[in-house]
């Protein structure tokens, strides 16, 4: 199974570009949020990718809210906007949940979750998952340029918890492209560029 996972494109015309190009070749599309910047250019971003034919899983990030990124997907048959909930696609289970975790310090426009919300969310993920999420495990592909691990310790334990197949994430530009492991499950901070993923069945 070939996937093209990707996080962080901010409305950039190139990287939606290039995602579109590079959808043409895989079989699903996964991306971590962060598709405008601070609320604004949403609806345009996904009209760039609407052309992207094969399922898509988008989850929100910080910069625009679950609601806001369900609305403007709403025409696009092939997305699938998960947060704090499931969906299959070939009989893999894939979970997502967005936001910034924990709060970010940005203020009323960032969509976040403390720590303990992120924890409900993740209580139904469920076991050998693909998980994907905007913010990163505590630990793991979080870095910042001050060097500090910026990451969920929810998220963390979830991952630890349940041993997802992949988690897919972002948030953290820095890390952007990096890739780790947790136990025996790969963890991919995807950023704009794209990520192409041989996924095992």
């Amino acid at each position: 199974m070939k996937l093209l996972l990707s996080s962080d494109l901010h409305g950039r015309e190139s990287a939606c570009v290039s995602l579109v190009a590079m959808a043409r070749d895989v079989d699903w599309v996964l991306i971590a949020g962060d598709l405008c910047n601070m609320r604004h250019g949403l609806e345009r971003c996904i009209d760039m990718l609407r052309a992207i034919d094969r399922p898509t899983i988008l989850v929100p990030g910080n910069a625009e809210s679950d609601d806001e990124l369900r609305q403007a997907c709403a025409s696009w048959e092939s997305s699938i906007v998960l947060h704090g909930n499931g969906t299959e696609i070939d009989g893999i289970p894939i979970y997502g949940i967005g936001g910034g975790i924990p709060v970010t310090p940005f203020g009323a426009w960032s969509f976040d979750l403390t720590e303990q919300d992120a924890r409900e969310r993740l209580e139904a993920l469920p076991h050998d998952a693909v998980l994907v999420s905007h913010s990163p495990p505590k630990g793991t592909v979080d870095m910042s340029s001050a060097g500090q691990h910026l990451g969920s310790s929810s998220l963390r334990q979830a991952v630890e918890e349940k041993q997802p197949r992949l988690v897919v994430c972002g948030h953290i530009h820095e890390s952007a492209g990096r890739q780790d492991v947790i136990g025996k499950t790969p963890v991919v901070n995807a950023g704009p560029t794209g990520v192409l993923w041989d996924l095992a069945l």
